[in-house]
This record gives structure tokens, C-alpha cells and sequence, in this order.
């Protein structure tokens, strides 16, 4: 059999697996359904193959110091992954990710809180309601004090099934050969991302 139908029937595949992924405002009110408070946010760096040329310097990320394209993440609170963006840049900034996405308005709409690392930090200026928290951040100006140094470890504890939830995902093989095309590689992750799902719950 040549490996034209083939290639044709795994995109073929591999499109109507990504399909099943539900859109975000589903997500966030499911977890608001069974009961969940807050869902865990981050964004991550899927190394690519590099190609020569500069229009790859813009999936060149400064953070990781590699190539590769940038996904935002939501999981529950047990670390479970229930949403995956589009692809972006390797450049892209977390909190650039996040606007783009409208996580906040999506977050208040289902009456969720998130937790968040630093890189979010700015996202969320609302000080009588926050939704997402962030930790705290020293610099050299502003040492933090013995309270904000028990917070950030108290939400690095609630963060750390976010971890497990990537890495999950990040266990298949074919991430290896992952090409620079954000759409195929959208597609892709989000296949792999029902397919980790029923793994994880079967």
C-alpha cells in the first residue's frame, strides 16, 4: 500500500481524536459541576525540530533556551489535563498566552478559581476578588517576608499535580518528532490529549 492513504487516514485519525476535546468555557464548568473550586494553569515548551532560517527565531523561547512551540494548560485539581491551547511561538510569554485565550473572563464566567505561578503574575489586578493567585516575588528592592514565603510554598504544594498532568502527556514517543506547524501540532496535542485522558481513567 503506498503511504499516501496511509498519512491520510492517521491525519484523518488523529483529527477526529483532537475533535473530541471540548472548548474551554465547557471545561471550566464541567470541574464547577462536580464540585471543583480551582483548576491549575501553566504553559509549557514542546521541543520541535529545528529549521535554519529566521523565520524559526520566533519559536526560539529565551525561558528555555531551546526551539518549540508554546501550549497553555488547565488541569483539575488532581492534576488531570482538561483543556490544551492552540499552538504558539516558543517566544510567546505565559500571561500573553493567557489573554489571547481570555482565561479570566472564562474563569469568572464559571465561578473558578486558578492557581498560577509567577509567570501569570499581572494577569489578574483585581484586589478584593482575585481569581487567579499567583505567589510571591522577591527582588532586590523587596525581600519577602516569613508569611509570603509560607504562601508560595503552601501553593507550590497545590500546584504540584500540574507536574503530573504534563508529564502525562508529555510520556508519548511522537512529541520526539513534533514539526514547527502550529496547526498539525494543535491538532496533534489535543489527540494526544483524549488519548491520555483515556489512559489515565480506564
Amino acid at each position: 500500500m503506498c503511504p499516501s492513504p496511509v498519512r491520510r487516514w492517521r491525519d484523518e485519525l488523529i483529527a477526529l481524536l483532537a475533535a473530541q476535546v471540548p472548548r474551554l468555557d465547557r471545561s471550566l464548568k464541567k470541574v464547577a459541576r462536580q464540585g471543583g473550586e480551582v483548576v491549575l494553569i501553566d504553559g509549557t515548551l514542546i521541543a520541535i525540530q529545528r529549521r535554519t532560517g529566521r523565520a524559526d527565531r520566533r519559536n526560539y523561547s529565551g525561558k528555555h533556551h531551546r526551539h518549540g512551540l508554546h501550549f497553555l494548560a488547565l488541569t483539575d485539581e488532581r492534576g488531570r489535563l482538561i483543556w490544551i491551547s492552540a499552538a504558539r511561538p516558543g517566544r510567546t510569554h505565559d500571561i500573553t498566552a493567557a489573554r489571547q485565550d481570555h482565561i479570566l473572563a472564562h474563569l469568572r464566567a464559571a465561578s473558578l478559581g486558578a492557581l498560577a505561578d509567577l509567570g501569570f503574575r499581572g494577569l489578574d489586578n483585581d484586589v478584593l476578588d482575585p481569581v487567579i493567585v499567583t505567589g510571591f516575588h522577591a527582588s532586590r528592592t523587596h525581600k519577602l517576608t516569613v508569611g509570603e514565603k509560607t504562601a508560595n510554598r503552601v501553593l507550590a504544594v497545590g500546584r504540584a499535580p500540574v507536574e503530573h498532568g504534563f508529564a502525562h502527556l508529555k510520556n508519548w514517543r511522537i512529541l520526539t518528532k513534533l514539526r514547527t506547524d502550529p496547526a498539525r501540532a494543535t491538532c496533534l496535542l489535543r489527540a494526544l490529549l483524549v488519548l491520555t485522558d483515556f489512559e489515565v481513567n480506564r
